[in-house]
């Protein structure tokens, strides 16, 4: 044991001063790392100065909820704006319109032909025939451009003209 103390003195300088060298270089890391602290304190306080919120924890916490709401709200426009495209190709929004004479030499171009179309060809032709005696009005479906009634030439036209409408 006399040895072991003898050994211990022998080397207690070196000792002492590898603890003291670990000490001062554990003391420069813990003064470098105390300044990264306080940079980075500053640069958290700059960023949170003036949002409301005490902290970045609860700021991604709001933001997150935000998000989600936001996707909610897109997910639901998506879908109704899918509903609205498909009524729109439904409706019958071209029109064409052909004026003539049905009598030949004795009147004016007071009869018509007026076909309402969709994006499918589906709608309807109306057709007013105008004389002296009155005028009449007759209504033929259409789905895909025909109809199951006979159609004049007068309306074939109006349906062509539709279909160029944009």
């Amino acid at each position: 044991m006399a040895e072991l103390n003898e050994l211990i003195l022998e080397q207690l300088l070196w000792i002492i001063g590898g603890m003291a060298l670990l000490l001062v270089i554990l003391l420069i890391v813990s003064i470098a790392q105390g300044a990264k602290l306080r940079k980075f304190k500053r640069k958290y306080e700059a960023m949170m100065a003036g949002s409301g919120v005490e902290d970045l924890e609860s700021l991604l916490i709001n933001l997150k909820i935000q998000m989600d709401s936001i996707e909610d709200e897109y997910k639901l426009q998506t879908s109704q704006i899918q509903a609205v495209m498909q009524k729109l190709t439904r409706i019958q929004g071209k029109v064409g319109v052909k004026r003539y004479n049905a009598y030949g030499e004795r009147g004016s171009d007071l009869s018509f032909s007026m076909a309402m179309i969709n994006d499918n060809n589906d709608g309807m032709i109306l057709t007013g025939i105008y004389n002296r005696d009155g005028s009449y009005v007759y209504a033929k479906p259409l789905k895909g451009g025909e109809s199951s009634y006979t159609l004049s030439p007068e309306e074939k036209e109006a349906i062509t003209l539709a279909q160029q409408a944009e």
